[in-house]
């Protein structure tokens, strides 16, 4: 299943990389403002999709672009992004990716997160630990919140304010020593199992955000939980993810008692 991820990945990164800057209809998802699909994500879901059905027939499918195939029962579900980073895309900003997870019966097996634009193909497998472009690969070892490079995202209605996004975001840029905003949860993920980020939260994210990136967090030795460090579900809207070493701080400034 792993391999299948990783051919279909591969598929999908390489079409999307083939049409960027040349979308040519972007459309606003049904009662959702500033959430965007285009023809390329569906292109790069169909592309996923065909690849899986052909290995793996039976499999249950969760994606972002269509509804879930509910004529099949399946223990196995794979959990699909097509492009994550729909706005960043549709703008030719760089930053966006192809994420797959797979699941069997709710917990996680495998995952991949593939970053066309810098050919970095992120993997995890349950038990066998993490790896970028084949290469082991582990959290940061950085142990304090001031000297921590942090990442988060806004919901799609970041004006009504939901789960004090915004007082959270503040707080933290006080707290850390930097905060990003790059406009793909999956890559933020990926980027805490590299160690390239100490630390991610977020709110209102869906599963196939966050499923093939919070395996790759796990196995790359970090933590992972809701905001109060309670157990965390792709199917929960809240995630806190880090190297582990952060976890309690952030938990602090999240539940504002000031990482005691």
């Amino acid at each position: 299943m792993l391999n299948t991820a990783i051919e279909a990945a591969l598929e999908a990164g390489k079409f999307l990389k083939q049409h960027l800057g040349k979308v040519r209809d972007i459309r606003l998802k049904e009662g959702r403002e500033k959430n965007l699909v285009t023809e390329i994500d569906k292109g790069s879901e169909e592309i996923i999709i065909g690849i899986i059905k052909r290995h793996f027939p039976q499999h249950d499918i969760l994606a972002e672009e269509s509804a879930k195939d509910t004529k099949i029962t399946s223990d196995f579900r794979w959990i699909i992004d097509p492009l994550d980073g729909t706005t960043n895309f549709t703008h030719s900003f760089p930053v966006f990716c192809v994420s797959i997870g797979v699941e069997y019966k709710g917990s996680l097996l495998a995952g991949v997160i593939y970053d066309p634009n810098f050919d970095e193909l992120f993997t995890a497998e349950k038990g066998k630990g993490a790896f970028l472009n084949a290469k082991r690969m582990t959290v940061s070892t950085i142990n304090s919140l001031t000297k921590s490079l942090l990442v988060t995202g806004f919901p799609y209605n970041i004006a009504e304010n939901p789960h004090n996004a915004i007082e959270h975001f503040a707080n933290f840029l006080m707290k850390a020593q930097a905060v990003r905003r790059m406009g793909s949860a999956a890559i933020d993920l990926a980027y805490v199992a590299a160690g390239r980020y100490e630390g991610f939260w977020e709110v209102a994210l869906n599963p196939w955000d966050m499923a093939a990136g919070a395996l790759l967090v796990s196995e790359a030795g970090g933590t992972i939980t809701d905001f109060r460090g309670g157990g965390f579900s792709i199917y929960k809207p809240e995630i806190l993810a880090t190297n582990s070493l952060v976890h309690a701080e952030m938990i602090g400034v999240l539940t504002n008692n000031r990482g005691k």
